[in-house]
């Protein structure tokens, strides 16, 4: 038994004084725990909080700032990028993550060796590749179909080699030559056929969707979450909330391209329309808090400037953008879980999975108090002191 002995616990049900007891990679108890523990760490004057869940990232790229020069490495560079990426993100506190695509099996795969322990990192609930039409966003790393049949049998592919998820792109986006950021791509039969395939499997499923026509379409097609949702309207916002779809805003993404800039490397048409689609986030926030939308965390990490070891400053970006500390930490724990089909993760609570991180701040208070873990445990296992 390990013993987390004085701290403030924190997470979606507030703020107290307990001890959290872990024992078989589990949550034993939380309260005065009078016990002769095999190990102690004192986090008095500490914060123990769940260990964040990022919902959106890429594990296969680094955050280089033109995303072309993958084409021309092997496959096998990308499996050791992979690796340092879980690293990185397990140092900064990142307890679970959802890659919503990589080539291949590449993601599939790095989940089981973090489940047999093969490499440290935080748990991989992966999509394999993501579905997209002939040409169309992320075509070069994701499984280009046409048709309904074609989706279908392209998600059930994704399926049979291991994924946790079904990821589609409805529309198109920053980092694609050619495509326009919020265009449809996906049509509405494709949408529904990728659903039903998740459906079928009772999996979640995802959909990559930056303009009002794709959001709307996403959401009436039954996905789970909309990725991006950069120009959401009050319309779309109420849809989404009617239909219980969650936003995933992935905020460091677009904030990494603009603050960056071309100078730093990135394609000028990259940047540019990075810069459009960040002119109207303001407004997709507002409207989506108006709405009642229900927001999970996920940053997009990989993308130009967008490091797996800063993902905990997305929520300092949801706070920016007008949430709440509170609202971001059930963000990025609560509803993230929930949003991954995840029961057992998200709150320091017995019988939940000992995935928990120490701060020295509270989160409820300051969000950058995240960036800044003394502790980092998955499974009880500590990684980081």
């Amino acid at each position: 038994m390990l013993v987390l002995r004085g701290g403030t616990v924190v997470d979606a049900d507030g703020a107290r004084t307990a001890d959290v007891a872990v024992e078989g990679g589990s949550i034993a108890a939380v309260g005065d725990v009078d016990a002769d523990p095999d190990r102690e760490l004192d986090v008095s004057d500490r914060f123990v909080a769940p260990g964040l869940i990022d919902t959106h990232v890429h594990l296969a790229f680094d955050g280089r700032p033109d995303v072309s020069t993958y084409r021309t490495e092997s496959p096998y560079a990308g499996a050791y990028r992979v690796a340092a990426n879980l690293r990185r993100a397990l140092d900064a506190g990142v307890t679970t993550v959802r890659d919503l695509g990589s080539w291949g099996s590449m993601a599939v795969d790095a989940g089981r060796a973090v489940a047999d322990g093969t490499i440290p990192g935080p748990r991989v609930v992966a999509a394999g590749e993501a579905v997209t039409m002939t040409g169309g966003h992320g075509h070069w790393f994701g499984r280009e179909a046409d048709g309904a049949d074609e989706v279908r049998a392209a998600a059930r592919e994704q399926l049979k080699r291991g994924a946790d998820v079904v990821k589609c792109i409805a529309t198109g986006g920053v980092l694609t030559p050619g495509t326009r950021t919020g265009a449809p791509e996906l049509t509405r039969a494709e949408l529904d056929a990728a659903a039903a395939v998740a459906d079928a499997a009772d999996v979640p499923s995802a959909a990559h969707a930056h303009g009002r026509e794709g959001i709307v379409a996403v959401a009436e097609a039954g996905i789970d979450s909309v990725e991006h949702g950069t120009f959401m309207d009050r319309a779309a916002a109420d849809l989404l909330a009617e239909r219980g779809t969650r936003w995933v805003p992935t905020a460091s993404a677009l904030h990494s391209i603009v603050d960056a800039g071309s100078d730093a490397g990135i394609p000028a048409e990259a940047v540019a329309k990075a810069e459009t689609a960040l002119d109207a986030f303001d407004e997709a926030f507002d409207h989506a808090r108006e709405a009642g939308v229900r927001i999970a965390m996920g940053t997009d990490a990989g993308t130009p400037f967008n490091e797996f070891g800063s993902i905990p400053a997305e929520l300092g970006y949801l706070v920016d953008h007008g949430l709440s500390p509170a609202a971001a930490l059930e963000a990025a724990t609560v509803e993230a879980a929930s949003l991954l089909g995840l029961s057992d993760v998200g709150r320091v609570e017995a019988g939940y999975r000992a995935d928990l991180v120490v701060l020295d701040g509270n989160p409820l208070d300051d969000p950058t108090a995240w960036e800044a873990p003394t502790h980092v445990l998955t499974d009880g296992t500590v990684h980081r002191t």
